[in-house]
């Protein structure tokens, strides 16, 4: 017998939408990894657990779910100091569009320094260092050959500030509460073993290598935890950016920098 199938040009395996009766571009309903998103989660999920779901292709644990929520807040805003929010700042005091305000975050966010490829290396460490301090002290002693990448050599450990004097307050107040409401070892480990870590490693950890150990132990892969990073970030750079666009030049929050013939003065 013959089968007639409808076919299907829009290959994924985390979204599915079936058209309304009268426009076949338009969703009558949509599903992520089939829960029906405007059905049943809109109004009863939390916006943590889509996210998870979208990343992890199920829906989290509660503790999974609150794990991810105190790091999204931990992260919401890295401050004006961070070279991302900078960046946006930048963007936003010279009348840049929202877009390009954002662009210019994600693009300084992205790096080696304290940047979501910073995360991604963190990462790579977790997965093949785990719970083993001595493969820990090995990786952090060990220069292993290049590759081929747009990326250049990381000088100095993933996850940890090689500018940093000792572990900031903050830093310290996050992996306290996050290893308290992480399911997974590594976050507890990760707390119980630190100072012996920045020992090996020669210098403090940092918000990349907080978040790094929290993504793997909500069973992020790297490249899930680089991308997740990058996004999470995002809300105090925009916030920054429009506070900026509002206030001018003139009230720019960092170092004045004076110029012969300024024509700013030359107006006045």
């Amino acid at each position: 017998m013959n089968e007639t199938r409808t076919p299907e040009y829009i290959h994924t395996r985390i979204w599915q939408e079936e058209p309304e009766p009268d426009n076949p571009f338009a969703a009558r309903a949509a599903y992520c990894h089939g829960y029906d998103v405007f059905g049943e989660m809109l109004g009863k999920a939390r916006w943590v657990e889509m996210v998870y779901l979208l990343f992890r292709g199920e829906a989290p644990s509660p503790q999974n779910a609150d794990l991810l929520e105190a790091l999204a807040v931990a992260l919401a805003n890295p401050g004006p100091r961070d070279p991302s929010v900078h960046a946006a700042m930048c963007g936003g005091v010279c009348g840049s569009t929202a877009a390009a305000s954002l662009i210019a975050a994600l693009a300084v966010g992205a790096g080696g320094y304290s940047g979501s490829r910073e995360v991604l290396l963190a990462l790579q460490g977790w997965v093949s260092c785990g719970t083993d301090l001595n493969q820990w002290r090995l990786q952090f002693s060990s220069k292993t050959a290049g590759t081929a990448s747009i990326w250049p050599e990381a000088e100095h450990p993933p996850g940890f500030d090689p500018h940093g004097c000792s572990t900031t307050s903050v830093v310290k107040q996050t992996l306290t509460c996050l290893s308290r409401l992480s399911p997974g070892p590594h976050l507890r480990w990760l707390a119980e073993n630190l100072p012996l870590l920045e020992t090996a490693a020669g210098c403090p950890i940092t918000w990349s290598g907080i978040a790094a150990a929290t993504f793997h132990d909500l069973g992020l892969t790297p490249e899930q935890g680089e991308m997740l990073y990058l996004l999470l970030r995002l809300p105090g750079a925009a916030a920054h950016a429009l506070e900026q666009w509002g206030y001018g030049f003139r009230k720019f929050p960092f170092f004045p920098v004076e110029l012969e013939n300024d024509p700013v003065k030359e107006e006045v």
